[in-house]
């Protein structure tokens, strides 16, 4: 096992890890920015072995786990066990409030997420995370996590249609060159695409009449940038939004 830790007196490299039911984002980050993205491997294909082929060479003081798989989380705490590690929960040192009945319930990557938002945009907020599933979560105007919405993502239901349906193909998303389509592909990605802004600008709605004050609006995700762009209501996409969370959050527990 190729694991390189050392002083936490130094300036701190922690290695952040962002594991989602896709795929697990690794980067390095010390306390003022995020390194270029050390690693990403397939969450199925997660192992010792692979991860000791993605990490090679790469030199850090601690290891800061954000997860919503358990069975990898449990993986990777063994796997750097002879490291500072400490995996975010709402129990953890996160810089904000939670207004929550049951925290122990809040996804790790929504509460980076809500963290992330709050620090380098402001509050109040609305982060729309496009993943698996989509998730909306809400930070107040007093920097305390409130909740969200959480829907199927984009290619949930466009691999649904493909594996449901006999004559309807998987596809890979992209921008509809027209609202009729003229092909059974071009037909799918009107459905998904301009029928995806309109649930995700319904709900940005909702959410804004039940919130005080006027939120800032942030999508991060595979699929943010295709759906920002027909949807006015969000104003920022930031690609590295839940990493850069993690970041703060891992700042916040090793140094202070």
């Amino acid at each position: 096992m190729a694991v390189r830790c050392h002083n936490l007196l130094e300036i701190m490299r922690c290695l952040l890890i962002d594991n989602s039911n896709t795929r697990t984002k690794f980067a390095i980050g010390t306390e003022s920015e995020l390194k270029p993205l050390a690693a990403r491997i397939p969450t199925r294909e997660l192992s010792s072995t692979t991860l000791t082929e993605a990490l090679q060479g790469e030199d850090y003081d601690c290891v800061y786990l954000c997860s919503v798989v358990p069975e990898k989380a449990t993986l990777m705490a063994e796997f750097f066990q002879n490291c500072p590690f400490h995996k975010l929960s709402y129990q953890s040192d996160l810089g904000i409030q939670i207004d929550y009945p049951k925290p122990e319930q809040i996804g790790a990557d929504r509460l980076a997420n809500a963290i992330g938002v709050h620090q380098l945009f402001r509050s109040p907020a609305i982060v729309i995370d496009f993943g698996t599933a989509v998730t909306f979560d809400v930070v107040g105007a007093d920097a305390t996590y409130l909740g969200g919405v959480i829907s199927p993502g984009l290619p949930s239901m466009t691999d649904y249609l493909a594996n449901r349906t006999a004559l309807l193909p998987k596809i890979e998303l992209s921008e509809p060159t027209s609202a009729i389509g003229k092909s059974t592909v071009d037909a799918m990605h009107v459905g998904a695409v301009y029928g995806y802004r309109g649930l995700v600008r319904e709900i940005i709605h909702k959410l804004r009449d039940e919130m005080p004050g006027d939120p800032v609006i942030v999508a991060t995700g595979g699929d943010a940038e295709l759906i920002a762009q027909g949807v006015e209501e969000i104003q920022h996409v930031s690609p590295i939004l839940t990493l850069e969370g993690i970041r703060i959050a891992a700042t916040r527990h090793f140094q202070s």
